[in-house]
This record gives structure tokens, C-alpha cells and sequence, in this order.
């Protein structure tokens, strides 16, 4: 427990060190809110949650590739795949609880909501499934600016691709229009059942995913310092 607790908190640390890049992303969630806060109350909630969605999922990228640069480092002194993963996992864990309650926050009090609850979930499905989203792609991606395209265009198929279709399931976020349209459209509760269950398989094989490929990639890099060693 010490170990995850040490990498979270170097991570937040240097999450916070870069305080223009952080405000920026703090202030997306925002600017997607008010594109549509005058002539559709609903839509601008969805469009928060999108917002956040890039945010925590664009910390996730640059988070991660801040870890590959002092893994091996980490791995020497003892900490383990398990360690630097969650460790890193649990800080944007907590940056996107705290982007996440403060925006619900402001639209609790700022619209009129039925099922303020639901909504709260809403973006609490977005936090869980953006976190592993963007370390995924950080695995995938050997740089922030490939990582970045590959989020811009996930999140312009978001907005584009309409929910009815096959396609948009496919998509890492259909989960929480499902919610929002409990939440917020007043949908039956099988949207939040939908919502959920689409959430929970999405999360599961995001973290599979990336877990195994940390630890496949760690695995080969000290397969290959002792080769280089024997040599």
C-alpha cells in the first residue's frame, strides 16, 4: 500500500507541476457546458461529460508517459508493474473525482434536475472509464502527439456518431448518454441498466488491456538489460 500510495502522490506531483497545461484541461468540461447552456440545457450537460472525458483521458496520456521515463528506475528499488500502474491509476482516479464532483456540482445548482444522482454517476462513469482510456492509449502510442489524435478523434466520433447506431456502442463513452438520458431526459431505468453494464465491460477490458501490456513492456526491457549485461 505504500508503494501505490508513493507513486500516486509523485504522479499528482507532477500533474502539478504543470499548472497551465491542468488549467486548460480543468476548463475544457466548462467551455463544452456552455456551448450549449443557452438553447439546450441537456445537451450542455452531455457535452460536460465529454469534456471531462478528454480531460482526465489527456492527463492519463501525458501522466503515463511521464511514468515510462522513470519506470525503470522505480523497478530497481522494488516497486512492481502492480505498484505503477495503480499507483498512477489512483491519481487520475483523484483528479478526475475532483473535476468531476466540482462540475456536478455547478450544474446541480445552476439547472433544475430531477435526478441530480444520476447525473452525478453519469460523470462518475466517465471518471472510471477516461482514467484507463488514456493510459491505454499511451501503451499504444509512442508519443503524446500520436496519443492526442488518436483522443481527438475518439471524442469527435462521440460527438458525430449517432447514439442509435451499432457503431456508437463500440465507442468508450456511450455508456454515459445512456445515463444522461436517465439522468437528465427523464429515460427509463433501462438506460441506466444499459449505461452501467456497457461501463463496467468497458472498464474491465480497458484495465486488462493496459495492465497487460505495462507488464509485457517492463518484462522486455529487463529481458533486455540482462542481455545487454550477459553481453
Amino acid at each position: 500500500m505504500t508503494k501505490l500510495l508513493t507513486v500516486a502522490e509523485m504522479m499528482c506531483r507532477d500533474l502539478a507541476r504543470r499548472r497551465t497545461a491542468l488549467g486548460l484541461l480543468a476548463l475544457v468540461p466548462l467551455t463544452f457546458y456552455l456551448a450549449r447552456h443557452t438553447d439546450q440545457p441537456e445537451k450542455a450537460i452531455r457535452f460536460a461529460g465529454l469534456g471531462l472525458a478528454w480531460a482526465v483521458s489527456t492527463a492519463a496520456l501525458f501522466t503515463s508517459n511521464t511514468t515510462k521515463a522513470v519506470e525503470s528506475r522505480l523497478r530497481q528499488t522494488g516497486f512492481r508493474v502492480f505498484h505503477l500502474y495503480v499507483g498512477t491509476l489512483l491519481a487520475l482516479l483523484s483528479l478526475g473525482a475532483v473535476l468531476g464532483g466540482a462540475y456536478w456540482g455547478l450544474i446541480v445548482l445552476d439547472q433544475d434536475l430531477d435526478r441530480p444522482l444520476a447525473v452525478g454517476l453519469e460523470f462518475g462513469l466517465t471518471v472510471l472509464v477516461a482514467a484507463p482510456l488514456g493510459l491505454l492509449i499511451s501503451a499504444l502510442a509512442p508519443r503524446d502527439l500520436e496519443g492526442t489524435l488518436i483522443l481527438i478523434t475518439l471524442t469527435g466520433l462521440q460527438f458525430l456518431v449517432d447514439p442509435a447506431e451499432e457503431l456508437a456502442k463500440l465507442l468508450p463513452f456511450w455508456s454515459t448518454r445512456e445515463v444522461g438520458i436517465y439522468g437528465v431526459e427523464m429515460g427509463a431505468v433501462d438506460h441506466l441498466r444499459d449505461g452501467v453494464v456497457h461501463a463496467a465491460i468497458y472498464v474491465g477490458v480497458l484495465l486488462a488491456a493496459t495492465a497487460g501490456m505495462a507488464a509485457y513492456r517492463l518484462r522486455r526491457r529487463s529481458h533486455i538489460r540482462l542481455q545487454a549485461a550477459g553481453a
